[in-house]
């Protein structure tokens, strides 16, 4: 009798411990998420995991980007993330670096698609992060770039953020001296953007 009375409090403990485990947003970026030149703990996903913290039932973030990350790098290391991590949810942010080298946009949206279906298979529901390029690079690539993220999130039913930098890009005080990259004081602004669909998806 003592036995079973054990053996049940110690099934009980383990029931308890997986439904505390807090459920994971994953994210996948380049230095835009891997908070390139500021203090790792200002960096936007840093915000994010310590406002999903703060949730009940508890969430947490895992950053996964690397700075100089391309949509082919991505693509190749997002089996074992999500055999890793097992996410709830990818916050996919790629694409930056394809456009700076200038890849050709057919090979970006292969790969950018090929991580959505990916993710779906598992499971996980996927936010889409767009980006944008410097004026410099010509209209024609900027807007074909911009239709991408607008055209697979409709195609393939995902959430999506249509630029990641909005409200802060064009603002020289939020940007750091590369033009490319925010600095500390704009990450709760870029952590905004990116919540107002990705709480949507915590369920």
């Amino acid at each position: 009798m003592r036995r079973c009375l054990w053996w049940l409090v110690f099934l009980c403990g383990i029931g308890s411990a997986q439904a505390a485990a807090p459920k994971t947003v994953l994210v996948l970026g380049d230095s835009l998420s891997a908070a390139h030149n500021i203090p790792l703990e200002a960096g936007w996903v840093h915000l994010l995991d310590a406002r999903l913290d703060q949730m009940v039932p508890k969430w947490r973030a895992i950053n996964a980007s690397i700075s100089g990350e391309t949509s082919l790098s991505g693509r190749n290391r997002l089996p074992a993330l999500l055999s890793k991590y097992r996410p709830d949810v990818l916050v996919l942010e790629l694409g930056a670096n394809d456009g700076l080298r200038g890849l050709p946009l057919p090979a970006l949206r292969d790969n950018l698609d090929t991580m959505i279906r990916t993710a779906r298979q598992a499971k996980v529901r996927v936010l889409l992060v767009g980006i944008e390029l410097p004026v410099n690079y010509g209209p024609r690539y900027r807007d074909g770039l911009r239709a991408i993220y607008a055209e697979l999130a409709q195609s393939r039913h995902v959430a999506l953020v249509p630029f990641l930098l909005e409200g802060v890009a064009l603002d020289p005080m939020l940007m750091q001296a590369d033009g490319l990259h925010p600095v500390a004081a704009a990450q709760p602004r870029v952590l905004d953007t990116v919540w107002k669909p990705l709480r949507l998806l915590l369920h």
